[in-house]
């Protein structure tokens, strides 16, 4: 049963002054939401209500999202990975006790770097296929993904845009890539987005290989993916998971990078159980 609770917003200062926006609901330990890429806070809103019976769950509005801070959302005005760490954090310090971080994607990245920043802050972390680098950069060698979805952003194709990004980067088919750009396209909401989405995937280039960071984080990482997920997605686990000292890893059957969407139920059920081993019972 989905347990619908008042969602509240929380607001509070980042290290560098800028105020930091977060969902709040429920009640109980506390659970912290890093997006993926596309997500202005709203897309773990599922997950979020299924999980705030039992937890307090606060979703961040990444500040990688937050349209009032882009200076240009042409030629792109990425903010680095390291201030995203740092909202988490400030985020957390408000919450006033450790939490378990939840990231997805380049939210799972956010997540992993904010687990080793300040891992005092954390009981432990879920996260859901990190777009780490390992190698290669994920735009490509000279960035070339970015350079030519930007192009198509100044042209004014931000469908376009998006279709090089998830077929060249995500790695999905072409014809489903097309689709998919397409259709984002056409939601106001989300074709707002699709330029941050572009300085998302520049920071996490911009971040680099952080494999070595991750070797450092002690608290226990539970990593989830798919069996249907595009290939790259399972080698970047592995290579997070070879990483991380104190790790399990799960991989869902017959589910892919949108399982939190698909099947929001069978991700929250993964992430309480893991919480309820790691968090301080109330």
């Amino acid at each position: 049963m989905l347990t619908t609770m008042l969602t509240t917003m929380l607001t509070t200062m980042s290290a560098d002054g800028t105020d930091v926006r977060a969902y709040d609901e429920g009640r109980g330990p506390t659970i912290v939401m890093v997006g993926p890429g596309l997500d202005d806070g709203r897309r773990c809103g599922r997950i979020a209500g299924l999980l705030s019976g039992r937890f307090r769950v606060l979703r961040l509005h990444r500040r990688q999202y937050r349209l009032d801070l882009k200076t240009d959302p042409v030629k792109g005005s990425p903010c680095s990975v390291a201030q995203e760490v740092q909202d988490v954090l400030a985020v957390v310090r408000a919450a006033g006790e450790p939490a378990v971080v939840y990231g997805h994607s380049s939210g799972g990245v956010v997540a992993l770097e904010a687990l080793a920043a300040a891992p005092s802050c954390f009981a432990g972390g879920v996260v859901f296929e990190p777009a780490a680098v390992i190698g290669p950069p994920l735009a490509g060698e000279g960035g070339e993904v970015l350079r030519r979805a930007r192009a198509a952003l100044a042209a004014g194709r931000p469908g376009r845009a998006l279709t090089v990004f998830l077929r060249d980067t995500v790695g999905l088919p072409p014809g489903q890539a097309r689709l998919a750009g397409a259709f984002t396209a056409l939601i106001p909401r989300y074709r707002g987005l699709v330029p941050c989405q572009l300085d998302d995937l520049e920071a996490l280039d911009r971040l680099g290989v952080r494999l070595d960071a991750y070797a450092t984080i002690e608290v226990p990482v539970f990593l989830l993916g798919g069996d249907r997920s595009p290939a790259h997605l399972a080698k970047r686990l592995d290579a997070v998971e070879r990483a991380l000292p104190n790790t399990v890893r799960m991989v869902m059957r017959k589910r892919d990078h949108g399982a939190d969407l698909k099947h929001p139920r069978q991700v929250a059920d993964l992430i309480a159980a893991f919480a309820g081993k790691v968090l301080p019972r109330p």
